[in-house]
């Protein structure tokens, strides 16, 4: 396998515009980000915020009696913002994140 030597270009969905970080910022979650590195493998991602993923847990586990949560390429984050998407990224490229993951046909 081939490693990527550029840095990846973050796709965010056509979709996503000033209105759509807003809502994702408040929401606390963005998900159908896509991640593709300069050969070709892209990756899809979801960013939570720690409130948000507590809150889903709380009623995930607590109240619904589930004894798992799992979401695949869960990204958590202190806040959804188009920049920290985007630095988060870079960080987990450059720690060899994305070789550990299945890209996406």
């Amino acid at each position: 396998m081939s490693i990527a030597v550029k840095p990846p270009t973050v796709l965010f969905p056509e979709w996503y515009d000033d209105r759509a970080e807003y809502e994702a910022t408040a929401r606390g979650y963005l998900g159908h980000v896509v991640v593709r590195l300069d050969d070709g493998r892209r990756y899809e991602l979801e960013f939570w915020d720690r409130v948000r993923l507590g809150q889903d847990l709380e009623t995930m586990l607590v109240e619904s009696g589930d004894t798992v949560f799992a979401e695949p390429n869960m990204i958590v984050l202190p806040e959804i913002t188009t920049d920290a998407v985007k630095e988060a990224v870079q960080k987990l490229w450059s720690t060899g994140y994305f070789q550990r993951l299945s890209p996406v046909d």
